[in-house]
């Protein structure tokens, strides 16, 4: 009993550390990428990327890519740098003066996953302390989403990288471990447009998933959901650990 007590408390206070963080929703189209969303503490910072002539290029398009907008310099140096700003003798630094605040870098792989992850953990190689918790407690937690590798192979890569789980696959105790969170569509779960109040029924069944996400000990969050302030409270008051937003800035004032 008392083992158990403890365990429920260890899960519990893990997932309170998470709850009602901001996932800022393509945030490299914002006019301050990463910046506006370490500001406002984003717990969760979304980056589509193409793999292109052995690049990573962040776009919401393929028609939109860029050369110059690649995943090294738009998230990766500048995450060193802001580490290498905020580092001293005693530690491998951080991304704020807030020495509690760190976040995960979704990476949306586009198209190919598996070479996508090839070119990262090349990428990454540079500034590892930075993006290993295996090395530095505070390091941002990369997540791969979109087009990730078969769920099979997720074992074989590296600790620092996990995966963006989702609740109709089947992971068994090894692969669980390599799973950051659970996302799902919202529309899957309910059609409210988000004016007035959440249907008690729609609630219910949002409550029974986040439950049941919640007893794996992974935190969990939902595409596609209305965006507006009145949405953001709902959610956070259900347990929806990250609310997904365009808008971080005002969600920021919202739930915190």
């Amino acid at each position: 009993m008392i083992r158990f007590a403890l365990t429920c408390l260890t899960i519990c206070s893990s997932l309170q550390s998470i709850a009602q963080q901001i996932h800022a929703h393509n945030d490299y189209e914002k006019s301050e990428p990463l910046t506006n969303a370490v500001r406002h503490r984003a717990g969760s910072i979304e980056a589509d990327v193409y793999v292109v002539d052995g690049k990573l290029l962040v776009a919401h398009e393929k028609s939109q890519i860029k050369p110059g907008r690649t995943l090294d310099s738009l998230y990766l140096k500048p995450i060193a740098d802001l580490f290498a700003r905020h580092k001293n003798r005693y530690s491998s630094g951080s991304v704020s003066d807030d020495r509690k605040y760190t976040f995960q870098l979704m990476i949306d792989m586009k198209d190919n996953g598996v070479e996508g992850i090839k070119l990262l953990e090349k990428a990454v190689a540079p500034y590892r302390t930075c993006f290993d918790r295996s090395m530095n407690p505070m390091a941002i937690q990369l997540v791969i989403s979109g087009n990730r590798p078969p769920i099979a192979d997720w074992i074989d890569y590296p600790a620092y990288i996990l995966f963006d789980g989702r609740p109709s696959e089947l992971y068994d105790d090894e692969t669980i471990k390599h799973v950051a969170l659970f996302s799902d569509s919202f529309r899957n779960y309910s059609r409210w447009n988000g004016e007035g109040e959440m249907p008690e029924k729609d609630r219910e069944t949002l409550k029974r998933f986040i439950k049941r996400a919640h007893s794996q000990e992974k935190p969990i969050r939902f595409w596609a959901a209305p965006d507006n302030a009145n949405t953001w409270k709902q959610l956070d008051k259900i347990g929806v650990d990250f609310i997904n937003t365009d808008s971080v800035e005002e969600c920021a004032k919202v739930i915190k």
